[in-house]
């Protein structure tokens, strides 16, 4: 197989020659296969060779339907096979990643049309995988016990075999269980209180078989927002624990949907805790032929775990609309945080000499230290309130503990865009008001390159968006119950509605479910019953059907018929959980720095579901009470719309 698609010659730029076969590919080859030619595709095409060229990062913002996917996916493979190293996909959820790697996909679409073989392999989060010790401590407890007895069974004879492996099938990802509900897969699946470094079974696991696979890719490894920021926060521990990184070296870095990319940064440098995970964690040691003196350290680190969590539970508040508490700092409960730390610094003292004797094992020592040292990090964040984010949450063993740094820009500006090699955000949504600095900035990215470019669809005749004439009618639940209803009754289904959190979802279903509105005899599908990309690829073949979600503003195409309605619930502001009032806490106009931008990215992205191709007509209803009169959030949410359409009465 040549190394590249076209003839390469070494006494020219790289770069320059890749972007004149890409040029060639959306000119000549693409519409001979019968696809359109898109200027916007073109100068988006122009507009990365620079990146590339000059290794930068680049936003670059395309309106739906631009065919912004294939332009970083050609670039990307002729980089990764010109620097010997593969390219990352980032995307901000499995929805996307679907979108990509799935039979009829465009990276399935650009190797069959232009005759290449694509090396591409998928690098899921831990999460999406099975755990098998959790699934045996699930069969010994449950009461449906023949029910997870029989997805034991259905697992590859080589999981419970002690014989040398003579061959692997990919297994035990969330997408090969889709009956199962969000609910019943989080019993079974990967967490982060699971130890994989010491788990017995890791050899024989489908996350880490798998994780030895992608590591193979020679063009593409696609991956998760979620995935690639952990990779990056674990990096350097992983080398000192003598583990792989989760990624391979790598040429560059595509962050499909990048606006979300500042949550899944937050969310991978946080650290959670647990008393009993401690506790397991730390007597551990005691298996060992310790001295005294660490074994009594020991005991008073579990007993004062044991009375710090109890005071963060005192000092927990329920916080409405999420499962986070928010933990409320006082004298009391940081002086408990400062006995903890100095228990865990005189253990971590008292292994440097423990390790001189050569009386515990070296592996579950080294283990114990990284662990420890992870602690402290996050504990120390306490010295300082003001920097720290923290929350809990109840669970069936006790209370887990967050927490979090309040930024993320300086870790990101050293570990990720410090780096020489091109990384480019691509979403329709990159900007506010025009300017990309409230991305840049929450990112703490100083120099990038960027362009915008719209959709080529014709929005005026294609699309129409409603809204309550009367606030008052979908001022409450009950109110937008009814509309929801009637829309549904008008489109016969047909719709997407998207609510801004789980508990409004819940509820919804719970009305249906007791027949309180009158709706379509039609298949309705709720995200959270099964896995995600089956309940996508349901709604799509049954044309009349209605999908509820939560995650899917982002990251879901579905052309023709099956999408008429978008149904939006509510304005998709961001939550009032603890990370949102910190970022409030730290801006001086807390509703236009932070509230705004937030909510408008996100409604353009919800409102941009429904029109995916040129054939697309349909209707985008947003519910509520906010967009009555001439008030300032109106007049921002016209300002987003598509240009030519305004808001209509719903009547």
């Amino acid at each position: 197989m040549e190394r590249y698609p076209f003839t390469y010659d070494p006494k020219r730029p790289f770069v320059q020659q890749a972007g004149e076969w890409v040029a060639d590919v959306f000119y000549d080859v693409l519409p001979e296969a019968g696809f359109e030619i898109r200027d916007e595709q073109i100068y988006m095409a122009f507009q990365l060779e620079k990146a590339f060229a000059e290794k930068k990062t680049i936003f670059a913002e395309a309106g739906v339907g631009t065919g912004k996917t294939l332009v970083y996916l050609l670039y990307s493979v002729c980089y990764a096979r010109y620097t010997r190293r593969p390219a990352v996909i980032a995307c901000a959820d499995e929805s996307l990643i679907e979108q990509l790697v799935k039979p009829e996909g465009d990276i399935a679409k650009l190797a069959r049309h232009l005759g290449l073989h694509i090396d591409a392999r998928l690098g899921k989060s831990p999460d999406q995988y099975l755990c098998l010790r959790k699934l045996d401590d699930v069969r010994l407890r449950d009461e449906e016990g023949v029910r997870w007895d029989d997805l034991a069974a259905g697992l590859p004879d080589f999981v419970y075999s002690t014989a040398p492996m003579q061959s692997f099938h990919a297994y035990g990802d969330r997408k090969g269980y889709p009956e199962l509900t969000d609910e019943e897969w989080s019993r079974i699946n990967w967490d982060p209180f699971q130890d994989c470094f010491t788990c017995d079974r890791r050899h024989r696991c489908g996350q880490t078989l798998s994780r030895d696979h992608y590591r193979q890719a020679a063009d593409l490894i696609i991956c998760s927002h979620d995935y690639y920021m952990e990779h990056v926060w674990t990096y350097e521990g992983r080398k000192r624990e003598g583990q792989l990184p989760l990624l391979p070296e790598h040429c560059a870095v595509v962050f499909d949907e990048g606006h979300l990319l500042e949550s899944a940064a937050m969310k991978a440098l946080s650290y959670k805790m647990k008393h009993v995970v401690f506790e397991e964690l730390i007597t551990r040691l005691l298996q060992g032929e310790i001295r005294e003196s660490l074994a009594v350290l020991i005991d008073e680190a579990i007993v004062q775990s044991e009375a710090m969590f109890a005071a963060f539970g005192r000092q927990s508040r329920s916080v409405a609309g999420s499962d986070r508490k928010e933990i409320v700092l006082d004298g009391a409960l940081l002086t408990e945080v400062h006995r903890f730390r100095s228990l865990l610094t005189s253990i971590e003292e008292e292994l440097v000499f423990e390790s001189e004797l050569y009386t515990l094992n070296e592996y579950e020592l080294r283990i114990v230290e990284e662990h420890l040292e992870m602690m402290q990090k996050a504990l120390h964040l306490f010295e300082r309130s003001e920097a720290l984010i923290c929350w809990a949450v109840d669970g069936p063993d006790g209370l887990t503990l967050s927490i979090m740094p309040r930024t993320v820009k300086e870790v990101l500006q050293e570990e990720v865009f410090g780096a020489k090699m091109p990384i480019v955000f691509s979403s329709a949504t990159l900007s506010v008001q025009g300017s990309f600095d409230y991305v840049a900035d929450s990112l703490g990215i100083e120099s990038f390159l960027s362009f915008s470019v719209p959709s080529p669809y014709d929005y005026t005749d294609q699309m129409k968006v409603l809204t309550p004439a009367d606030s008052r009618s979908t001022a409450d639940f009950n109110g937008k119950l009814e509309a929801a209803a009637r829309l549904l009754r008008e489109s016969g289904g047909r719709a997407l509605i998207l609510f801004n959190g789980r508990e409004e979802l819940r509820r919804f279903k719970k009305e249906l479910a007791a027949g309180t509105v009158e709706v379509p005899d039609v298949p309705f599908y709720f995200e959270g019953d099964q896995e995600i990309s089956h309940l996508i690829s349901a709604f799509q073949r049954e044309e009349t059907s209605v999908l509820c979600a939560v995650s899917l503003w982002e990251g879901l195409d579905v052309p023709g018929p099956a999408l008429s309605n978008v149904i939006v619930w509510s304005l998709p502001f961001p939550p009032h959980d603890p990370v949102f009032t910190a970022k409030r806490k730290e801006s001086a106009a807390p509703f236009e720095e932070v509230d705004m931008p937030y909510m408008l990215l996100r409604l353009r992205q919800g409102i941009g579901r429904l029109i995916r191709s040129r054939e697309d007509r349909g209707v985008v209803a947003i519910l509520g009470e906010e967009l009555a009169g001439s008030t300032p959030v109106r007049e921002q949410v016209l300002a987003v719309l598509p240009e030519g359409v305004t808001l209509q009465a719903l009547s």
